[in-house]
């Protein structure tokens, strides 16, 4: 039985009901009034049919001729739309059967499986989910000028549509890299000229970047104790045997390095604000690691991942500062300052590297697309960044004020320290930090476990990571109160 009713104007649709084993009912639109040919309007609707199953294999369709009179179109057009359906091998046709759905593969339905338990994934995915209450690494949504950031992406973006349709340079728009060098000569103290600037994917983009351009496979790496667990995985990824270096209130332990591993060919260190604990390279050691690096030809990543968003006093200059021996590479993000979800950050290379890094870049680590990488240049050039980190600075000092005044109140037990854009809950050792963390979670709070970060389990210290930047003073001593049951659950 076929039945046809009359739609919209310029618009039919055709029903097909059939009556065997596998009965199917099934209804093919036709609009006349769209740029769409009829032709590729009638194979697309019956093919999207046969590939999600409306359509069973064996089914036999109308004829082309019995199609067309149908829908009232002339023969020739359904013949062609089942000449493409034929030769993509979604019907078959013969004089003895007609035409019918050709026998495909049983779809199989593919569940996304979850990460292993207890595998890095499983961490990461953890650690980035949100937003929450406490969330490190991401900046305060209502202190950044999201409104003024729109209009002058949107301005870049239509900028970006009406250019020129050509490959941009894989080094990043020559407008960011020149406002970049001009930053970092103000706000930490680096000399560079724009053509050394490269443009990343965030600081993971420049890690791997560097680490491929760097080409030390095999070799020894430092790596802080406790440190960030993204890069330390890197550094294993790139088939570096990661030596790990404790890190006491003066940053990382250089002489231990130098007595256990001396023969380590590169270091990857966070001098301004250490993460995770939170403290500042000094400059006693800041000048060691630098001597040795020129002696010894090692190579250093200065993952400066907060730059000047120091909230007491002024931050310390860049590593990169000091370097006399082109030893240095200097990595940033706007992850913490505009977003995240840019996925935006920039390398210096040291003029030996520039060459090999530049074809690293063209090859295996292109920048976003033009239009983000513009906005930011103009965001920067109109002086909005730096007045956006002063206000930034400014409420993050009375949020994290706050949040440590609250904290102390509901547990004082508990030792309370500022560790860069965060809050360090220290724990008792061995309480589980990683299953309260994700307690916590499930409350809509988001604090990092402190274990996690690092290298050695003998070592390891348990505590929790409380971000500042999302951690509003509205409802904060509600926060803190759950917070604050939860880990006396766990104790």
């Amino acid at each position: 039985m076929r039945s046809v009713w009359a739609g919209k104007k310029h618009q039919e649709r055709i029903k097909i009901v059939y009556h065997d084993d596998m009965a199917k009912q099934f209804q093919l639109k036709i609009d006349r009034s769209a740029k769409m040919p009829l032709t590729e309007q009638i194979r697309n609707g019956i093919g999207a049919a046969i590939e999600s199953g409306v359509l069973a294999p064996g089914v036999r369709l109308p004829s082309w001729q019995d199609l067309a009179s149908q829908l009232g179109v002339a023969r020739g057009t359904v013949r062609t739309a089942y000449e493409k359906l034929s030769a993509a091998q979604l019907i078959v046709a013969s004089w003895a059967t007609g035409t019918q759905v050709a026998e495909r593969p049983r779809a199989v339905i593919r569940k996304e499986q979850p990460p292993d338990t207890g595998s890095f994934m499983e961490m990461y995915l953890q650690m980035i989910q949100g937003p929450a209450m406490f969330q490190m690494g991401v900046p305060a949504a209502d202190i950044f000028p999201a409104t003024l950031f729109a209009r002058i992406r949107a301005h870049a973006v239509r900028a970006e549509a009406g250019a020129a349709p050509i490959y941009p340079d894989p080094r990043g728009e020559p407008a960011l890299r020149w406002e970049i060098a001009a930053y970092l000569a103000i706000a930490r103290g680096i000399e560079c000229s724009p053509s050394q600037v490269i443009i990343t994917g965030g600081y993971s983009s420049g890690l791997g970047l560097a680490l491929r351009g760097l080409g030390l496979e095999g070799q020894k790496a430092w790596s802080e104790d406790p440190g960030f667990p993204f890069a330390r995985r890197g550094l294993e990824l790139a088939r570096l045997r990661v030596a790990p270096i404790p890190v006491d209130a003066n940053g990382i332990e250089v002489d231990y390095g130098l007595r256990h591993f001396p023969d380590a060919k590169l270091v990857v260190v966070t001098p301004g604000q250490q993460a995770p604990l939170g403290v500042t390279l000094s400059l006693e050691r800041r000048l060691r690691l630098l001597e040795w690096a020129a002696l010894e030809s090692v190579w250093v990543i200065e993952d400066d991942y907060l730059s000047e968003l120091q909230l007491e006093g002024r931050a310390a200059p860049a590593l990169a500062s000091l370097d006399r021996g082109e030893r240095v590479i200097h990595i940033g993000s706007f992850s913490k300052t505009i977003s995240p979800a840019l996925r935006l950050g920039f390398l210096v290379a040291p003029v030996s590297l520039m060459s090999r890094f530049a074809e690293v870049a063209a090859c295996l680590a292109p920048p976003p697309g033009p239009s983000v990488q513009l906005a930011t240049a103009e965001f920067m050039r109109e002086g909005h960044y730096l007045r956006y980190l002063r206000r930034a600075k400014r409420a993050y000092s009375t949020q994290r004020d706050a949040l440590l005044e609250r904290l102390q109140l509901k547990v004082e037990a508990l030792s309370i320290t500022t560790a860069g854009l965060a809050a360090l809950l220290r724990l008792p050792d061995g309480a589980p930090d990683t299953s309260i963390a994700k307690n916590a979670l499930t409350f809509g709070m988001a604090p990092a476990p402190l274990s996690v970060w690092y290298v050695q389990p003998a070592s390891a210290r348990s505590g929790l990571l409380l971000g500042i930047g999302t951690a509003p003073k509205t409802h904060l001593d509600r926060w803190c109160d759950r917070l604050s049951d939860i880990i006396e659950r766990f104790k």
